[in-house]
């Protein structure tokens, strides 16, 4: 039995969190995709400054094992809790750092953009994203919520390689501007 070929293109997404970052690596050619691997970095027992230390070190481990050509982030969301979202932030620039690091191009894009781009839909909830990723990896089993959002970042990266960035940042049609 010989392996599926190789498709052209391997993207790392990664959904930041100050106790739980999901990852998923897939390769694509735009339109098919194939999971190559995903999961969960938990950080939440250790101190921030060591949570900090230990996303980078994960995600700079992740870029060296699967040697990803571009990693998909999901952007800051306005959140009440001003110190919630400072840590978020401060996890996402450990997150950025060790891609821009590993040499890859980083592409961020929103929560409503992902879901647009996976489920059809800005407003999906988290289990109609994780049974889209299911059905559009082939997977066995449907991810955990942090792996398979994910897993739909690295998704839409996918799905919009060749569209210019401006393009690409629309959240909607009534965001596209020309």
């Amino acid at each position: 039995m010989t392996a599926p070929p190789a498709l052209r293109h391997r993207v790392l997404g990664v959904d930041p969190g100050s106790r739980n970052t999901g990852f998923g690596v897939i390769d694509s050619d735009g339109r098919q995709s194939r999971c190559i691997a995903s999961g969960c970095i938990r950080v939440g027992q250790f101190s921030w400054p060591q949570r900090l230390e230990l996303i980078f070190d994960r995600v700079a481990a992740l870029v060296a094992d699967y040697q990803p050509h571009e990693m998909a982030v999901e952007q800051l969301i306005f959140a009440r809790d001003p110190t919630a979202a400072l840590k978020l932030g401060q996890a996402r620039g450990a997150i950025l750092c060790a891609g821009l690091k590993g040499g890859l191009d980083v592409h961020e894009y929103s929560a409503k953009s992902v879901k647009l781009a996976v489920v059809g839909t800005g407003g999906a909830d988290k289990v109609q994203v994780q049974h889209m990723v299911r059905v559009l990896l082939s997977l066995a089993t449907p991810p955990g919520e942090d792996e398979a959002d994910a897993l739909a970042i690295a998704l839409c990266h996918a799905h919009s390689m060749g569209i210019p960035a401006r393009k690409r940042a629309a959240a909607s049609w009534r965001d596209f501007r020309p």
